[in-house]
């Protein structure tokens, strides 16, 4: 389970380094491979590949390609993906039309999120959680009923 969270560069190649707290969440069937694609907000998730087989892409494959609206989110969500391995220095290369995506310049918000990596612009995350019209124990109360 990926957890924390973490700034780092993003170099003129689209490179990023994955923090080593996170690479050790990495399950050895993953074989150092991920796919990156669109978050369904302006960010990119980063899926180990096995959790990628096991979940989103089980998930993915029983959307029924006739109903209109699954075939086009079918498009949308796979359209950017890609598969990269990690490299010597642990980094993974995005692809230019998700970097513009996300709207990521020099600097990378790396979160940890349960069984994938998001990578947001800083800027924009705090944005995003700045625009919630409720406080966090507000929310909290809400989705974490017991």
């Amino acid at each position: 389970m990926f957890i924390g969270n973490f700034t780092y560069s993003i170099d003129a190649k689209g490179r990023v380094s994955i923090p080593a707290k996170l690479r050790k969440y990495v399950k050895p069937d993953a074989n150092d491979s991920f796919v990156i694609t669109r978050g369904t907000v302006q960010c990119i998730d980063v899926y180990p590949l096995d959790i990628w087989r096991e979940y989103v892409a089980a998930k993915v494959s029983k959307l029924n390609p006739f109903d209109p609206q699954e075939a086009i989110f079918i498009r949308m969500f796979l359209q950017e993906a890609s598969e990269d391995k990690l490299d010597v220095q642990s980094r993974l290369i995005i692809p230019k039309s998700l970097i513009e995506y996300a709207g990521i310049e020099k600097e990378v918000f790396i979160l940890g999120a349960m069984q994938k990596i998001e990578l947001w612009n800083p800027n924009i995350y705090q944005e995003y959680i700045k625009k919630s019209d409720k406080s966090y124990e507000e929310i909290a109360k809400e989705v974490m009923k017991m």
